[in-house]
């Protein structure tokens, strides 16, 4: 009995352990899916490009917009985690927005919803994780304006809208990541004060 019970354990965890990995690969299906023909990309495309049963994927999102909605989702926990590990150096505020914008550039195919045109978001879960992204960018950019290296106009929105640009790569841009931390370069340059004072001068 004890035998049986901890083989049912072990069963239960590997059924979880699939099911967790079919749901990642659903969604990152469905992320090049709508980059590729929008968001009324039909339920069996997504599950055709996942490599899974329409089934599988009706199981796990009951609707095309719960579906947009866990890509939504996912797409600001990914920028939660980028402003959280640009916060978490300690380097002066405009270089850690400098962080931030990197990793936009990274995670851009993913930033499929909102940034590259969803719906709103009305979940509220999301709209927390929304709430929290602009309340750490804001924090960057008062490190930065109290340590003289972002000019005092600097507006969260200013960021957001800019990393919004950056995650939508130009399909004709030979080298994107190139190009993109070049405009990264010019937008710091432009953030920062005319007449940079440090607060330890």
């Amino acid at each position: 009995m004890i035998e049986r019970r901890a083989n049912d354990g072990v069963r239960q965890r590997e059924l979880r352990r699939d099911a967790a990995d079919n749901r990642d690969r659903v969604l990152a299906a469905a992320g090049a899916a709508v980059r590729r023909e929008g968001t009324a990309v039909p339920m069996a495309t997504v599950a055709a490009d996942a490599g899974v049963g329409v089934g599988t994927v009706y199981r796990h999102f009951p609707s095309r917009e719960a579906l947009l909605g866990a890509l939504t989702h996912r797409s600001f926990q990914l920028v939660l985690d980028a402003v959280t590990s640009a916060a978490e150096a300690d380097r002066p505020g405009i270089e850690a927005v400098r962080g931030f914008l990197d990793r936009t550039i990274e995670h851009g195919p993913d930033l499929v919803l909102p940034l590259h045109g969803g719906p709103p978001v009305l979940d509220p879960d999301t709209v927390a994780l929304q709430t929290e992204v602009h309340r750490r960018l804001g924090s960057l950019l008062r490190r930065g304006q109290r340590d003289g290296t972002i000019r005092s106009d600097a507006r969260t929105a200013d960021v957001v809208i800019f990393g919004a640009l950056l995650a939508q790569q130009l399909p004709h841009v030979p080298d994107w990541h190139r190009t993109a931390r070049r405009l990264v370069d010019i937008y710091l340059a432009g953030l920062a004060p005319t007449n940079p004072c440090r607060s330890d001068t």
